[in-house]
């Protein structure tokens, strides 16, 4: 997710979907809800636009070019649990299980109305990213990250973290379960043209680890040799 110009959440919607004009219908739909959206027009590479992207949902065809839906999801669920919805115009029920059983979220049957997608969409993000209801809380496994004064609290102890390390982690929160990578952090943290080390983000990263051990939260960010870390 990111924020807009007012500070309100932007979520990122990733379509993948090969008939050309569904897809551009849907971009259009979710676009008018003040959703991010991107459409995969390379079906070859739908994770490089995954991994690129980084959505907060998927939207899911189940026929596609080269792979089908179903082993496209079972390559995103070995990196990430962001929410999956198929779209499909099979309506048998093996095809829903089977989409089920591959880790989608839901399934909606083809040709759908776009508002009671828009509504089902809305329910999975509130369900995966709870912590929204309260822009300055963020609360994962018995962690609390107070955004106000940047302090994070868990069981009886509490810690202040610097302006950096804040920013790690607030972005790491939001996209738990999610591989994050290096330059999308180095992004977050120095949005400048001028360059920067990246040995300052390992040492930052590590900073903020020391800090969460000190209050017993141990292996919480976990780091993806060569891709980046999570939560």
């Amino acid at each position: 997710m990111q924020y807009n110009k007012v500070g309100e959440i932007m979520y990122k919607i990733l379509i993948v979907e090969d008939d050309e004009l569904i897809s551009k219908k849907l971009e259009s739909f979710l676009k008018s809800w003040n959703y991010d959206v991107y459409r995969v027009v390379d079906f070859y590479n739908v994770m490089d636009a995954f991994q690129s992207f980084n959505p907060d949902l998927v939207l899911m065809d189940i026929t596609l070019p080269y792979l089908n839906g179903y082993l496209w999801t079972e390559k995103i669920r070995e990196e990430s649990k962001v929410p999956i919805i198929f779209i499909s115009s099979a309506t048998d029920n093996m095809s829903i299980v089977m989409a089920i059983s591959k880790g989608a979220d839901d399934f909606v049957v083809k040709p759908f109305d776009l508002n009671v997608l828009a509504a089902k969409i809305t329910a999975i993000l509130r369900r995966s990213y709870d912590f929204v209801s309260n822009h300055n809380i963020l609360e994962y496994q018995g962690i609390r990250f107070n955004l106000d004064d940047n302090t994070v609290s868990f069981q009886s102890s509490q810690i202040e973290l610097s302006k950096n390390e804040a920013k790690i982690l607030r972005l790491l929160m939001e996209k738990k379960g999610t591989i994050v990578s290096r330059d999308r952090l180095m992004e977050y943290l120095w949005k400048t043209d001028f360059y920067v080390d990246e040995n300052a983000l390992s040492v930052n990263v590590n900073r903020l680890r020391k800090k969460l051990e000190s209050i017993g939260i141990v292996d919480f960010i976990q780091t993806k040799k060569g891709l980046g870390y999570k939560v």
